[in-house]
């Protein structure tokens, strides 16, 4: 528990150490170019979290977290990724349903995911680095070191429960700790950071989509008539039974027991 709680303060550190690190060469050279502290602001910010993102990868390689354990990036079958993707859009569904009734939430972080949004650098860290780096550190280590000392269940609890708070918005909280659930469950199963990685990048890449394309919009609901919602709310609980019943009894080279 305590390296698991380690390792997510050292990311926090890291997301800092990259802001002292190139934020303030970022915010000079984009107030020399466009002249105003806000514009300097959006300039920096992708960047510094770019920075972030590459201590942290270091950190880990350094430490022999991402050396090792050949299964940690050991290719799964094709039918095996296209259940992944199944759960993945029906679990997003599900919890966009959750948070559209959570909506007293409030949501510390939305004008950060706009400034982000606003260039190509911070969408391609929204949507794909991070997914990938926040897979290396909260399967890859966090939920390897749990599964070592705990039994599965605690471990992927503890491992979710970890991943929903270090999110540290309101808003966040809940769906992200479902989704770690979800993730630690299937890095249990497979013991491979791919299918992990493929839902998280799917998840994240539909959110700035829809931020996107629709920047007044909320949640699904509001694009949609309330019949065909809850039809499609249907379906999406049907298709997660479905495919976390095909994931948990797939035969995989790495698989463990059910669970």
């Amino acid at each position: 528990m305590k390296t698991a709680i380690k390792l997510a303060l050292i990311y926090l550190a890291m997301q800092i150490l990259g802001a002292l690190a190139v934020g303030p060469f970022t915010m000079i050279y984009a107030y020399v170019k466009y002249g105003t502290v806000e514009r300097a602001s959006e300039f920096a910010l992708a960047p510094t979290l770019l920075a972030g993102f590459v201590f942290m990868l270091i950190y880990l390689w350094q430490k022999g977290y991402l050396t090792g354990d050949k299964r940690l990036y050991s290719p799964v079958s094709v039918s095996y990724l296209s259940w992944s993707a199944m759960m993945g859009i029906s679990m997003i569904y599900l919890i966009d349903f959750l948070m559209s009734n959570l909506t007293f939430l409030p949501d510390w972080l939305s004008d950060t995911f706009d400034l982000l949004q606003s260039g190509w650098l911070g969408i391609i860290c929204v949507a794909i680095l991070g997914p990938i780096l926040e897979e290396l550190l909260f399967r890859g280590a966090i939920t390897k070191v749990l599964l070592k000392k705990y039994n599965p269940v605690v471990a992927i609890l503890i491992s979710g429960l970890i991943f929903g708070i270090f999110h540290m918005n309101p808003a966040q909280v809940v769906g992200a700790t479902l989704i770690g659930f979800i993730l630690a469950w299937i890095y249990y199963k497979t013991h491979s950071l791919i299918p992990c990685v493929l839902i998280h990048i799917m998840n994240n890449s539909l959110s700035v989509y829809l931020a996107l394309k629709f920047p007044d919009v909320e949640y699904s609901s509001e694009l949609i008539g309330e019949k065909a919602y809850l039809t499609g709310l249907v379906i999406a609980f049907l298709l997660f039974i479905l495919s976390w019943r095909m994931m948990n009894t797939y035969k995989l080279s790495n698989t463990t027991t059910e669970i």
